[in-house]
């Protein structure tokens, strides 16, 4: 069961794995986010985690792993758009900045993997890092927000789909 794994790794690591989980998303951490904040929150909801540190960590991993994604885009610059130009998931995110504009910005944080891939695509297009920062980071409150809340609110009834599950 994740919830299980979790204690384990917070035993072992304390609060910073709920950081690193996310801050490491975009290189490969193979547990979606979404499992790992709704188990967070179920925690926090059980009592066995305190709630503000587990969201403070949460919130603060995808920070830092948008902004160094939005800071190697613009590192990258247009010089090296091309070797993104055949990732699927590359191509996606530009599509949808393209379409959506600063829409996709928000709507982007929903939507994984498009949720690390956006950013590094938002850097590459030149976007200043104050309208990305206003953006991204006020939708990356939403989202979290949102799905710590969930997990708190139906902490019971979820815990016992994630059981029945095996998670």
């Amino acid at each position: 069961m994740v919830s299980n794994t979790i204690l384990e790794l917070l035993h072992q690591y304390g609060y910073l794995i709920f950081y690193f989980a996310f801050s490491l998303g975009p290189f490969g951490i193979p547990i979606p986010n979404e499992i790992t904040i709704i188990s967070g929150a179920i925690l926090c909801h059980t009592g066995a985690i305190d709630a503000g540190i587990t969201y403070f960590c949460i919130l603060a991993g995808l920070l830092t792993a948008i902004t160094v994604a939005y800071a190697a885009g613009k590192l990258y610059g247009a010089k090296n758009l091309r070797r993104f130009q055949h990732n699927k998931h590359f191509i996606k995110a530009e599509r949808m900045l393209n379409q959506r504009g600063h829409w996709a910005m928000s709507i982007g944080l929903f939507i994984p993997v498009l949720r690390y891939v956006l950013p590094l695509v938002i850097g590459l297009s030149g976007v200043h890092f104050r309208r990305f920062a206003m953006i991204s980071y006020s939708s990356a409150l939403l989202w979290t927000l949102t799905y710590f809340a969930a997990g708190i609110y139906f902490g019971d009834p979820l815990l016992s789909v994630l059981q029945l599950l095996r998670f």
